[in-house]
């Protein structure tokens, strides 16, 4: 018998001072914008991951300050069953595109790029409606 695991990932909603969150364009499929984030690696911690990914990919270091909610919804990814944790982080400098982010902008909730892959939609509705203040 073989028996599968979902594998867990990382998402970050990084806010910028006074300006809005950060998100990438994709370079590798499926293409379109997205939070920060991406797989957590043996061996190291969610918080670590989730500082990892910023890292990589828009040339940031980030201060986590907290666990926003966990998404599992078996469709979130059509390439196989990941599972999100989404950090909340703040971050301070000039983000630049990197890794796999072909482009890289501060958005606010009334001028969201699309398309938004994965669940990354219901992730930042989730995130306006709660009015996060970081």
């Amino acid at each position: 018998m073989i028996y599968r695991n979902p594998v867990p990932t990382v998402d970050i909603i990084i806010k910028m001072e006074n300006e809005g969150i950060i998100l990438i364009e994709r370079e590798n499929e499926p293409h379109g914008w997205a939070l920060p984030g991406g797989y957590v690696d043996y061996g190291e911690t969610l918080e670590h991951a989730a500082e990892r990914e910023a890292r990589e990919e828009t040339c940031l270091e980030v201060e986590i300050v907290g666990q926003f909610h966990a998404y599992s919804d078996l469709g979130r990814d059509a390439r196989q069953h990941n599972i999100s944790i989404v950090f909340l982080a703040r971050a301070k400098g000039t983000p630049k595109a990197a890794s796999d982010a072909r482009n890289i902008g501060v958005f606010t909730e009334y001028n969201l790029p699309e398309p938004l892959v994965f669940d990354h939609a219901d992730i930042l509705k989730d995130y306006f409606s709660k009015r996060w203040v970081l």
